[in-house]
């Protein structure tokens, strides 16, 4: 029985890892491109993405 707990919290984790990692490469692929412009106490920041 022992084993079998193991087995499955193994499963668990590895979906976890699975679907974090899809998630993470989604965010990524759907980030704009261009040009990020903020204005904060440092004054202007202009960065090229």
């Amino acid at each position: 029985m022992r084993n079998s707990n193991s087995l499955y919290v193994v499963i668990g984790a590895l979906i976890v890892v699975v679907a974090g990692l899809g998630a993470y490469i989604y965010n990524e692929k759907t980030k704009p491109t261009g040009v990020e412009m903020s204005i904060g106490e440092n004054g202007v920041s202009i960065e090229q993405k």
